[in-house]
């Protein structure tokens, strides 16, 4: 078998934790970031009835496309064409993504971890908690409205609300990269300015505490975090950790989740509780991990290691 591809930017120490767990079993890598297309990027591919062949070449590396082992998908960089003008730059920009794009989506014989197009289909919010409830998860009263009046409505029904962005673009304030964070609203908090986009309101869990769980093939690792926080992700100082066993029905829906999308890997966040139920909240097809295993011991890095070489048994 061939090499396994990793797509991810350059600062991605999830990426560099599973490459150094291949490289010590002896699986070659190939890794890039689709932002160095085309400058230290190039492809040559060439499409058969026997399917997607030809070569991808990095300054160190080359490539058969045809019998490319894994793909792992994490987190690349956009194209870039800042030595064009604007126009010229969008046909570039356009061109890539489809053609570079379009030969990685093809690979025969590969097992993607994720495919780029499921881990698109999979990032659309309403979609990921449609999938959840009708795979069997519980999961909080949710509305995603631009209707002022539908938002204060939604909140008086409903008591303790809380808003979160449908996605996580970066804003810049003062220089410093910023996402929107998971807050708790009120009726006074909405004004006509909702009617602007599009907004998702969720009940919120009366929780004592949080699951992350994190399924790589069919390995599940179960962690519970612990903190005073509504959103955990804003202060990981103040995260306590556990490894803990799931609750009796829980691998049917995960499995039925990844199904339905077609992923192989997902990072699944649970809200637990007073009586010891997990809600849904959202999963994540690209989502971090790694950082779990030296707060929990749970062999997380060798699981998707052993993904990627396809090891059996």
């Amino acid at each position: 078998m061939g090499p396994v591809l990793v797509v991810t930017n350059l600062d991605d120490p999830t990426t560099d934790l599973v490459i150094g767990e291949l490289h010590g079993r002896g699986v070659p890598v190939v890794r890039f970031d689709s932002g160095d297309f085309p400058t230290t990027l190039s492809i040559a591919a060439t499409i058969t009835s026997d399917g997607i062949g030809g070569v991808l070449t990095t300054p160190t590396r080359t490539a058969d496309l045809s019998r490319i082992r894994s793909l792992y998908y994490r987190r690349p960089s956009g194209f870039t064409f800042s030595h064009l003008d604007n126009q010229t730059a969008r046909f570039a920009v356009t061109q890539a993504r489809y053609g570079l794009g379009g030969v990685m989506a093809s690979l025969p014989g590969c097992l993607y971890v994720n495919h780029p197009h499921r881990i698109g289909d999979a990032e659309f919010k309403p979609s990921g908690l449609a999938a959840a409830a009708a795979c069997g998860f519980r999961i909080p009263p949710t509305t995603v409205t631009s209707d002022p009046d539908a938002a204060r409505a939604f909140i008086k029904a409903h008591g303790s609300v809380i808003y979160k962005p449908l996605s996580t673009p970066l804003y810049r304030i003062d220089g410093v990269s910023c996402t929107v964070e998971v807050r708790e609203v009120t009726t006074g908090d909405i004004d006509d300015a909702v009617a602007g986009t599009a907004h998702l309101f969720q009940q919120r869990i009366d929780k004592t505490g949080d699951v992350r769980v994190t399924v790589i093939g069919k390995q599940v690792f179960c962690v519970r975090i612990d903190s005073d926080l509504l959103d955990w992700r804003t202060d990981y100082l103040r995260l306590r950790y556990r490894v803990v066993r799931p609750p009796p029905g829980i691998f049917e829906p995960l499995s039925a989740y990844l199904d339905r999308f077609r992923l192989v890997f997902g990072a699944f966040d649970f809200a637990v509780d007073r009586q010891g139920q997990w809600w849904f909240l959202e999963c994540n097809p690209s989502g971090q991990w790694a950082w779990l295993e030296p707060e929990t011991g749970l062999p997380m890095v060798a699981a998707m290691a052993d993904l990627l070489e396809r090891k059996t048994g």
